[in-house]
């Protein structure tokens, strides 16, 4: 894609492989119904959403973000050579410390000598900044480019609030961005934005500068509080929707262009509004959100990544992503293969 900068290679981004991890604990819908005294049926109803996934206590957010980026590199076949990556990025809000970063750990664990290595703390939108920062990446010098989105939910839930407990889990997936003659392969369109008058909707309250781990703090202060759930359903769907429309109108494409539309997996009632809003045919869609739940931010390479498991995605194919998360931050993009 041929941006008019001059300091833009006229090369584009291809996707050379997906990958994908999620923890084998399966914890059903039953499961949490019973503890918290719910009736039966009652979290698909309201979700979508029939399991989730937990890691194992020894699990940490590099472990999973390893496994799904090992799958990605092995997937990539042995001629791709893991030395030539230039930048891991990795989306993550619980990463393995608070000091340092947790990606170039992940980097130095996939044998990504020597490359550069970030996290980026997008929430459940991080994935779509770190596909349009690895994607410009990429243009710019030449090199590959290994985006991760990875994140273990489980422990900052609330597992007596079933607003929170029923929601999220566990899960990482990879995108394997590599230089292409084809100038339209990757980022064809995108669209990033935020909602700062919502900014306390979702948060984790303590543990950063403004309210810095002490004791005598709560006993829930350090998990996951989603303070409305109807003002999130209507601002979320909003911003993924706005985003959606206007990624499209900068890749000068229409919905009916598009082959694929993988929206944030946050649940079934937020993924079905948007549908209808943005006029997407059922056969466009791809969901894990009934068996993964929503991971945030790794939702959507997640979801990619089994899709291709059963038809890989050709080239010249245009997907749509769509996200929005605590903060609220989001935003769209549109890809082409």
């Amino acid at each position: 894609m041929n941006t008019g900068d001059p300091n833009i290679r006229d090369i584009g981004s291809a996707l050379l492989a997906l990958g994908h991890y999620a923890p084998e604990r399966r914890v059903t819908n039953a499961e949490i119904e019973a503890r918290l005294g719910l009736e039966a049926g009652w979290t698909e109803r309201r979700t979508g959403i029939r399991e989730r996934r937990f890691a194992r206590a020894d699990e940490a957010v590099s472990d999973l973000a390893v496994n799904a980026g090992e799958m990605a590199l092995t997937r990539a076949g042995d001629a791709f050579d893991r030395a030539s990556i230039g930048l891991v990025v990795l989306a993550t809000s619980t990463p393995d410390h608070v000091l340092p970063p947790t990606a170039p750990l992940v980097a130095h664990r996939l044998g990504a000598a020597g490359a550069g290595a970030i996290d980026m703390a997008g929430a459940c939108g991080g994935f779509l900044y770190a596909l349009t920062f690895a994607d410009s990446f990429v243009r710019q010098t030449g090199q590959p480019a290994l985006v991760i989105a990875a994140n273990i939910l489980s422990r900052r839930l609330n597992l007596d609030d079933p607003v929170s407990a029923v929601l999220f889990g566990d899960g990482a997936g990879a995108a394997l961005l590599v230089p292409s003659e084809r100038a339209a392969a990757g980022v064809r369109g995108v669209h990033l934005a935020s909602d700062g008058a919502a900014y306390d909707l979702i948060q984790v309250p303590a543990g950063g500068s403004r309210r810095p781990f002490a004791d005598g703090l709560p006993a829930d202060a350090m998990l996951m509080h989603v303070r409305d759930g109807r003002a999130v359903f209507t601002r979320a769907v909003r911003m993924m929707t706005d985003a959606a429309q206007k990624a499209l109108a900068r890749a000068d494409l229409s919905i009916g262009d598009i082959d694929y539309f993988v929206p944030h997996q946050a649940n079934a009632r937020i993924i079905g509004a948007v549908q209808r809003q943005l006029g997407v045919a059922d056969d466009k869609m791809l969901s894990t959100v009934a068996l993964y739940a929503n991971s945030s931010a790794a939702t959507i390479p997640l979801t990619l990544s089994i899709a291709s498991e059963g038809r890989a995605f050709n080239p010249g194919e245009r997907l749509l992503f769509c996200a929005a998360g605590a903060g609220l931050t989001g935003g769209a993009v549109v890809f082409e293969v």
